[in-house]
């Protein structure tokens, strides 16, 4: 039996991780935001920077490159 082929992403899952995508972060890290309910820059307001680097699948590459857009953007953590 010839293996599987991956398992394509669903098209609601990838309008979902748009803005991520669009900021150069790889797939773990867009389906660790993702499943936690954040879709975009804005919505990393409501979680602490401990809480974003302890989602499976988020690098510090990732954690690095969505500090930056924050910054960029003049958006902050949480303090919770």
């Amino acid at each position: 039996m010839p293996p599987k082929p991956p398992k394509k992403p669903q098209p609601d899952q990838v309008q979902l991780e748009q803005e991520w995508y669009r900021i150069g972060l790889t797939g773990p890290a867009r389906k660790a935001l993702v499943e936690a309910k954040l879709y975009k820059v804005s919505d990393l307001r409501r979680i602490t920077l401990q809480e974003l680097t302890a989602l499976p699948g988020m690098s510090k590459s990732a954690v690095k490159r969505i500090q930056v857009i924050m910054s960029a953007k003049k958006i902050s953590f949480t303090s919770h």
